[in-house]
């Protein structure tokens, strides 16, 4: 079992920046890759960024390439989301999620940090 729990969302301007954590507590040595996904309201949810813990590869959505940076530190371990220049569309509930393998779907998932970007 790991646990997940998501920080650091918050009401910030259009154009600002915030920092999400995710740290991660339980079976950790299980977990090769973690990630971060939204859900928009009345959207389903989508990704946003993940991560190989062993050697630091990371993936993003389209939408948030060169604004948002994925980040991790192994020795906690947590993983964090750099957010700039945010937009309004940015406005979602953040999940953090983790898995085993790096490939398929993810096997825990955090509760959820709101991040709301004001026009």
């Amino acid at each position: 079992q790991v646990r997940l729990v998501e920080s650091g969302g918050g009401l910030v301007q259009a154009g600002g920046s915030l920092r999400l954590s995710c740290a991660a507590s339980g079976r950790t040595f299980t977990t090769s890759r973690m990630a971060w996904f939204r859900q928009p309201p009345g959207k389903e949810r989508e990704f946003v960024a993940s991560i190989i813990l062993s050697g630091g590869s990371t993936y993003y959505a389209d939408s948030v390439k060169g604004r948002f940076t994925i980040s991790r530190d192994n020795a906690n371990p947590t993983v964090y989301l750099q957010m700039n220049s945010l937009k309004p569309e940015d406005t979602a509930a953040y999940y953090c999620a983790c898995a085993a393998g790096r490939l398929g779907g993810y096997d825990y998932w955090g509760q959820g940090t709101q991040v709301t970007v004001s026009s």
